[in-house]
């Protein structure tokens, strides 16, 4: 048996199993979707609360003062800047550096997932193709094994291969939208947590050149 007729043999058990393969990725995508979208939801900061909390370093507040504020707060933002402030007795430099750390580990733990479903709404489509094509490979072997069906055999054999291309699309693009959306939401987060960032170096430096001038801070 050469190898030509050994995938034949392949091709012809048809695309069923494309579509089963459709579905489990359909199912993962689902999962992934409502499982990060929990995530995005319940990782966010208050953000007025938040602003409140980083106000107070322009004030008479204590940098202790801000982090207990912070550690009342939950989400993201909270944590990234607490993080930094944590190291504020290093000097801002360090704090610069633990907040620049610590976001990119919050970007990757949000973006947990994501290249699924953006694998999925790229390659789903391709799957599905290749499972019209194993149909109509079917179609017309059978075509070929019963002539006296005419054309009617091949057209019935092809309406069902065509099929899997539709479901590969079905499945791709909830996919690729839940990707976009995700991948937007996360990089606006992101943006907001290095804007937040930049006003926190701004106190902290702000209050280091006061204590070098040895100007009050009400510290």
């Amino acid at each position: 048996m050469n190898l030509t007729s050994v995938l034949l043999s392949l091709a012809l058990d048809g695309a069923e199993w494309v579509l089963y393969l459709l579905v489990f990725l359909s199912v993962l995508s689902v999962m992934i979707m409502v499982e990060r979208g929990i995530v995005l939801m319940t990782t966010e900061t208050n953000a007025a609360r938040l602003r409140q909390a980083l106000d107070s370093l322009d004030g008479p507040s204590s940098v202790s003062d801000v982090l207990d504020r912070l550690r009342s707060l939950q989400g993201v933002e909270a944590d990234v800047i607490r993080e930094g402030l944590e190291r504020a007795a290093q000097g801002p430099d360090a704090v610069e550096e633990a907040i620049a750390g610590f976001i990119s580990l919050k970007k990757l733990s949000l973006e947990r997932g994501i290249a699924f479903l953006g694998t999925v709404g790229s390659n789903a489509p391709f799957i599905g193709l290749f499972g019209t094509v194993l149909g109509i490979i079917k179609a017309f072997h059978d075509l070929a094994r019963n002539q006296g069906g005419g054309s009617a055999v091949v057209m019935a054999g092809i309406s069902e291969a065509l099929v899997a291309t539709a479901v590969g699309l079905m499945v791709a693009i909830p996919a690729v939208m839940a990707y976009n959306f995700f991948q937007r939401r996360i990089k606006k987060r992101m943006a907001h947590v290095t804007a937040l960032s930049h006003l926190v170096l701004a106190g902290l430096r702000a209050r280091d050149e006061e204590d070098t001038h040895g100007i009050p801070t009400g510290r």
